[in-house]
C-alpha cells in the first residue's frame, strides 16, 4: 500500500465502526500504519461484549497494511497515555491523531439528566482533550530534541456544534467546545510543527441512523451513496498527511461529495458611541444593527 500517508503512523479513536473505521481503512490504503482504538461500547456508552477494533485491524492486515488494536478508555488519563504509547511501542513514532470517538444521550434540555450531560462531555470533549494532550506532549518533546515534526490532528465536531440541534444540548455543547479547543491547539502547537484542524461530517452511522432514516436504503447499482462514511475519509486522510502542509486552525464540513470551509464568528455590523449606553439606547442600537446583519442559520430540528 502506497499513497499520501506512506510511512506515517496514525491513531484513530472510535475506529471500530462508522466514520472511524472508514478513516482507519482509508489511511491504511494510503500507506499509513494505524492504531485502531475502540472501547466497544454501545450508543449509550455502555460496554459491549467485545470490541470491534480487532476486526478492523484484521481487515487492514488482510489488505497488506499494518495496524494494531487499542481498547482502553481514551477519556481517562491512563487510557489516553497508553494510546500514544501503543503507537510508539508498535511503530516507533506518531504522526497523526484523528479524534473521532463519541456517543449520544439525546434529551430535550428540561429532561436532560446531569449524568447524561456529564457522560457526553466526558466522551466527546474530554475524549478529544486527553489524546491531544499526550500526543502534543510527545511532539513537543521531539521538537525540543531537535527532531523534525510534521504532526497532524484532526478533531471531529458536528453541524450540531456549529448550529445547535434540538434535543442534543449536551452533544451540541461538546461539539462546539471541540471547535474552540481546535483553534487554541492550532495556535499553541504551531511552534512545534503540529497542525490541528476539525471536520463537521455528515454520514450514515450508528449515531445518525435516525437522522438519515430516509436515506438508509442501499443505493442502486452504479449510484452514489451520499451518506456513506467513506465519503468523509479522503479529506481526513489529506488533513492527516504531509500534503496538507500549512493548513491549520480550520474547520471543514464534509458530506457526500461536498467539502465546505466553515467560517466562524466574525465581527458584523457595529455601533460605537464612545460612551456608555442607556438600556433604551443600547436596545435601539442593537435593533438597527440586527436589521443590517445576516440572519442566523436555523438550529437543526427547529420548526
Amino acid at each position: 500500500m502506497t499513497g499520501i500517508a506512506e510511512g506515517r503512523v496514525v491513531i484513530v479513536t472510535g475506529a471500530g465502526r462508522g466514520l472511524g473505521r472508514a478513516h482507519a481503512l482509508a489511511f491504511a490504503a494510503e500507506g499509513a500504519k494505524v492504531v485502531v482504538n475502540d472501547l466497544g461500547v454501545g450508543l449509550d456508552g455502555q460496554p459491549g461484549e467485545d470490541s470491534p477494533a480487532g476486526q478492523v485491524v484484521a481487515e487492514i492486515r488482510a489488505l497488506g497494511g499494518e495496524a494494531v488494536a487499542h481498547g482502553k478508555d481514551i477519556a481517562s488519563p491512563e487510557g489516553a497515555a497508553s494510546l500514544v504509547g501503543a503507537a510508539l511501542t508498535a511503530f516507533g513514532r506518531l504522526d497523526t491523531l484523528v479524534n473521532n470517538a463519541g456517543f449520544l444521550r439525546d434529551r430535550m434540555l428540561v429532561n436532560l439528566e446531569e449524568a447524561d450531560w456529564d457522560a457526553v462531555m466526558r466522551v466527546h470533549l474530554k475524549g478529544h482533550f486527553l489524546p491531544l494532550k499526550y500526543a502534543a506532549a510527545h511532539w513537543r518533546e521531539q521538537a525540543k530534541a531537535g527532531r523534525a515534526v510534521a504532526g497532524r490532528v484532526v478533531n471531529t465536531s458536528s453541524g450540531a456544534g456549529l448550529l445547535g440541534s434540538v434535543g442534543q444540548g449536551n452533544y451540541s455543547a461538546a461539539k462546539a467546545g471541540i471547535l474552540g479547543m481546535t483553534l487554541v491547539a492550532a495556535a499553541e502547537m504551531a511552534r512545534y510543527g503540529v497542525q490541528v484542524n476539525a471536520i463537521a461530517p455528515a454520514a450514515r452511522t450508528r449515531m445518525t441512523e435516525q437522522t438519515f432514516a430516509d436515506t438508509m436504503a442501499a443505493p442502486g447499482a452504479g449510484s452514489f451513496d451520499a451518506m456513506a462514511p467513506e465519503n468523509v475519509s479522503p479529506l481526513v486522510v489529506w488533513l492527516g498527511s504531509d500534503a496538507s502542509a500549512g493548513v491549520t486552525g480550520r474547520v471543514f464540513e464534509a458530506e457526500g461529495g461536498r467539502i465546505t470551509v466553515m467560517e466562524g464568528w466574525r465581527p458584523g455590523p457595529t455601533a460605537d458611541r464612545g460612551a456608555r449606553w442607556t438600556p433604551a439606547e443600547a436596545g435601539e442600537a442593537a435593533a438597527k444593527l440586527l436589521s443590517r446583519a445576516e440572519p442566523p442559520h436555523p438550529v437543526y430540528g427547529a420548526e
